[in-house]
């Protein structure tokens, strides 16, 4: 029974709802034909993280973002 979770960065207006779908059916075909696993069986959980939660050398991406541009 695998448990996959994908974590993304909340960005404006985030994946879309198609892209989310995408995600779960690709990875969902993946663990089926690289490791025999069952769909049916199959779990894919997509996380949004907010740009302040989400850290990368010290700072928030929100930080990170800001300094850059």
């Amino acid at each position: 029974m695998p448990y996959v979770n994908i974590k993304v960065t909340r960005e404006q207006g985030g994946p879309t709802k198609e892209q989310k779908k995408e995600l779960i059916v690709r990875t969902t075909r993946m663990l089926q034909e690289v490791l025999d696993k069952d769909p049916a069986t199959t779990f894919v959980i997509i996380d949004e993280v907010e740009t302040d939660s989400w850290g990368v050398g010290y700072e928030s991406v929100t930080e990170r973002r800001a300094r850059q541009s």
